[in-house]
């Protein structure tokens, strides 16, 4: 079984306008030789304009969410199907922003996911703990929980990814520890596997939470990272390969 192919994503959250697209453009000029897919998800509003931006180039696109039906009277939603239109490939899914802010829950994320699927989307889908719960000594339990319920089975032979990043780590400049990354990044494998089998061993394990460049080497070279998803030092293209050059 080769190793899984890395992937690093940029998520711009609600950030970015069309002048943004520079940096788009500047991150898909530099991506150079690296092993790792490399993508950036800004807002759906750019989308469109980014493909065209980015055209020709190596550098994917996706969403930050989208809703688990094809279309209807959902008013400010996006569907999956509109964000392939548009001209992502991957999306977002199950990020603690939407599952926080906006009581997401396992079945919801996984109601996605297929819809994601449907669209012919790659889902990203993210899983992590919050301060209270990694004090309380709950991680594992609370990630891997998260990880049975979101992944519905229809994944099985499909191309997909894991973000696993920690609520208390995400826009905080704080980070856990490299072993405390691996416990987490080597527990989600085995549940993969335990869910999917071998294809369980395909997908890579992102991790996300304030990943840096003067970070980003020591913490995709830890067991079972395969690759990073990128908040804020993604909006700006020298950070953003600054990271990718660290793989």
């Amino acid at each position: 079984m080769t190793s899984p192919t890395p992937l690093i994503a940029g998520n711009w959250k609600m950030n970015g306008v069309a002048a943004s697209l520079s940096e788009a453009q500047a991150v898909a000029a530099g991506i150079g030789a690296t092993t790792a897919r490399v993508a950036i998800c800004p807002p759906a509003t750019l989308i469109a304009q980014a493909a065209w931006a980015v055209k020709g180039t190596a550098l994917l696109l996706g969403g930050q969410d989208c809703r688990a039906e094809t279309s209807g009277a959902f008013t400010g939603d996006v569907s999956a199907e509109m964000l392939s239109d548009a001209g992502a490939s991957l999306v977002i899914l199950g990020h603690s922003e939407r599952r926080a802010g906006y009581g997401e829950t396992d079945a919801l994320v996984a109601a996605k996911v297929e819809a994601a699927l449907r669209a012919g989307l790659e889902p990203i889908v993210c899983v992590g703990e919050t301060l209270e719960e990694r004090k309380a000594g709950k991680a594992l339990e609370i990630v891997t929980g998260q990880v049975r319920g979101s992944l519905p089975a229809v994944l099985d032979g499909k191309a997909f990814s894991v973000a696993y990043e920690p609520v208390w780590a995400i826009g905080t400049g704080l980070t856990p520890t490299t072993p405390e990354i691996e416990e987490v990044q080597v527990a989600i494998r085995a549940t993969l596997v335990e869910i999917f089998g071998d294809h369980g061993k395909v997908p890579p394990i992102l991790y996300g939470g304030s990943v840096k460049p003067s970070n980003a080497a020591e913490i995709l070279h830890a067991a079972e990272v395969g690759g990073a998803l990128v908040g804020g030092a993604s909006l700006k293209a020298e950070d953003f390969l600054g990271i990718i050059s660290a793989l």
